[in-house]
């Protein structure tokens, strides 16, 4: 069976406010999981290196550019994306204070989300999973 991967980036950015830890999410605008909140991410262009594609994802989907950005690890398991299947390498990067986020491109919202009320939200893809390796 012949299988097309695609590579993606994701970002988990992090940052803390009123002694709370907050993560950066966007409100998914297309399907797969329109509407759901998702980090922001998305595919890695030809000839582009994978930390570049999740920096400029970053800026279009929020308007946020990272300051830093270290490996959180690379996510690959079958069935993580309804499309196909998907390799996503996720980066983190913290912010020193909290920046106010602008939704562009595939974002139809972006705001800052304190952790403890992560488990009340709908997640895309296996973005829960990511985020939990980018906490510990």
């Amino acid at each position: 069976m012949d299988e097309t991967i695609r590579l993606t980036a994701d970002v988990v950015a992090l940052a803390t406010s009123y002694n709370t830890a907050r993560v950066l999410l966007i409100r998914r605008r297309w399907e797969p999981f329109a509407g759901a909140w998702a980090l922001p991410g998305g595919h890695v262009d030809a000839g582009e290196p994978v930390e570049h594609a999740a920096e400029r994802e970053l800026a279009e989907e929020t308007g946020i550019h990272a300051l830093e950005l270290d490996t959180v690890g690379t996510f690959h398991a079958p069935g993580r994306d309804p499309r196909g299947r998907y390799v996503s390498v996720a980066y983190r990067t913290k912010l020193p204070a909290t920046v106010t986020p602008v939704a562009a491109d595939d974002a139809a919202e972006a705001r800052w989300v304190p952790v403890p009320e992560l488990a009340d939200l709908r997640l895309a893809f296996d973005h829960r999973l990511i985020i939990h390796a980018a906490l510990t």
